[in-house]
């Protein structure tokens, strides 16, 4: 499996050369399996960027793609308009979320209809296909999806895609119940390759927004060193946090766990 990151900042896209090293981009990755199987994790404005990788490759050939939607919050979804495959009629789109299909397809044509955006959903070339997902898993080719509920406001669920013995969990929106940890989660991610967590608030930042549905690098380190995971992957970075910021989280969730680092825009790895 081939992991590769096309944005990794929540809540809005930001620019600066202050924010070089890990991107500006709203959530997007794409999970490659061995047999050519392209998944891929949300559809924040990194999305643009991965859509025109896609098209070039694919020059004349057709493209089956597979996309993962943990929640609806317009940060994972407002790169959609600006996804070229969506405009091609040699794609094939299929949207998995936890909601029903009418649901997701309503949703998704919010983002581009009335005074939104010039060119409806349903009106863009692709052939589309929405998928409820199940509560347990399901497969995609030869990987395997399974998922966990997330504590955010209105809901939002972890993917874990495996593949013979690698396997990566995107487990970001989320935050630590009042009382002790996730044990659903620590469950839901034991022994994975990769961990991909939240990061969004340093520990002192989230004394003062828990509610808000978002973590911090501490507890992602906890999470990992319970659940015993081969590598932790913060992620999810506070639009306020410049480069230096998410250099010194790196740093200090490394103490905690020594297999830590950072995801960023156009890491790729192989596993």
């Amino acid at each position: 499996m081939e992991l590769e990151f096309w944005g990794v900042r929540g809540t809005t896209p930001v620019s600066g050369k202050d924010k070089l090293k890990y991107g500006g981009h709203t959530p997007c990755a794409t999970a490659t399996g061995a047999a050519g199987e392209i998944l891929i994790i949300d559809a924040g404005t990194g999305i643009k960027d991965l859509g025109e990788r896609l098209m070039a490759e694919a020059d004349t050939q057709d493209l089956e793609l597979h996309v993962l939607l943990t929640h609806f919050h317009l940060d994972h979804i407002i790169g959609l308009p600006f996804f070229a495959p969506l405009y091609s009629s040699k794609t094939v789109i299929t949207f998995y979320s936890p909601s029903s299909p009418q649901e997701t397809e309503k949703t998704l044509r919010g983002v581009m209809m009335g005074r939104y955006f010039p060119v409806d959903f349903k009106e863009t070339a692709s052939r589309k296909n929405f998928v409820k997902v199940p509560e347990d898993s399901f497969s995609i080719g030869k990987l395997k999806i399974f998922l966990c509920p997330l504590h955010h406001p209105q809901g939002s669920v972890a993917y874990k895609i495996a593949e013979n013995d690698g396997s990566v969990v995107f487990a970001t929106d989320t935050e630590p119940p009042e009382q002790g940890m996730d044990e659903r989660l620590i469950s839901f991610i034991k022994g994975v390759t990769y961990f991909i967590y939240d990061a969004a608030f340093t520990p002192e930042e989230y004394r003062m927004r828990q509610g808000w549905g978002h973590s911090t690098w501490l507890e992602g380190t906890k999470l990992a060193r319970q659940a015993g995971v081969r590598n932790l992957l913060l992620s999810h970075f506070n639009p306020d946090h410049a480069d230096n910021r998410v250099d010194e989280m790196v740093k200090l969730a490394k103490q905690e766990f020594p297999r830590s680092a950072a995801a960023r825009e156009r890491l790729s790895l192989k596993f």
